[in-house]
């Protein structure tokens, strides 16, 4: 019996392509929710920039943001926080006053960027939202490093993220996070607060950062627009995110 079911968002619930959520995703949302089964965001995303997207009026019994290190309660107040090390963090802020790469640094209350080109400019336009503003390292702990980075750059970087999760959600942007990261930790967190089995569960996804929440559901499911990664790790693929692909999921799987 499926109890809990963790959603991604971009790519999942919002598509960029049309800017808004699929009015068939909104409905199920609704029906899931009344029937009891508990609707967790399991995303990227800071919570402040869910408030910039159409998903900012969806009731979530949780949220579990910036890949897994920072999970709050329906009310947004964090219930579980994995920051970097203090030795790690120093590594980042050091890159972050080069000014090599574009890089945001992401903390419990907001984020900065110390510069902006043009490649940020694109990368925030593709997923809807606007430019963080500019600052300097505050001092205060931080959970997700943001670079954009192609490929080749981040080979460039590789010494520093030798004991960091880094996943991929951008062809020129990287999530970089404490070793041991990954939205299955903010998932198992939930749980465990819950009192509900891994076996119960069922997530929704489509970028490579939700390989790994896909692989710790119970039920994992890609969307037909995911990354080849996501789909590797899911147990059913289902339609596309603008061809009704949440709502077909959870009617072949009898939930709604």
């Amino acid at each position: 019996m499926i109890k809990a079911i963790f959603f991604d968002v971009d790519g999942t619930l919002v598509s960029h392509a049309k800017k808004e959520v699929c009015a068939s995703a909104r409905k199920a949302l609704k029906k899931l929710r009344e029937q009891g089964i508990k609707c967790i965001m399991c995303t990227g995303r800071h919570i402040l920039e869910i408030d910039e997207l159409p998903a900012r009026d969806l009731e979530f019994d949780a949220y579990i943001t910036l890949v897994g290190q920072l999970s709050l309660d329906k009310e947004r107040k964090p219930f579980a926080a994995y920051p970097f090390s203090e030795e790690a963090a120093l590594r980042f802020v050091k890159l972050f006053d080069e000014m090599r790469y574009p890089m945001q640094l992401v903390e419990e209350d907001g984020m900065y960027i110390n510069f902006i080109n043009r490649r940020v400019e694109e990368v925030q336009a593709e997923i809807s939202t606007s430019l963080p503003p500019l600052g300097s390292y505050t001092g205060n702990k931080f959970y997700q490093v943001v670079c954009y980075v192609d490929t080749a750059e981040e080979a460039e970087i590789s010494k520093l993220l030798e004991d960091c999760y880094v996943t991929r959600w951008n062809k020129r942007a990287i999530d970089i996070l404490p070793g041991g990261g990954g939205k299955a930790l903010g998932m198992g967190e939930y749980l465990k607060r819950e009192g509900i089995d891994r076996s119960e569960t069922m997530a929704f996804g489509d970028g490579e950062n939700d390989a790994d929440m896909l692989e710790f559901a119970g039920i994992g499911v890609a969307m037909g627009n995911a990354a080849d990664k996501a789909k590797a790790a899911a147990d059913y693929v289902t339609d596309h995110i603008d061809n009704d692909g949440v709502e077909k999921a959870l009617i072949h799987f009898g939930l709604i």
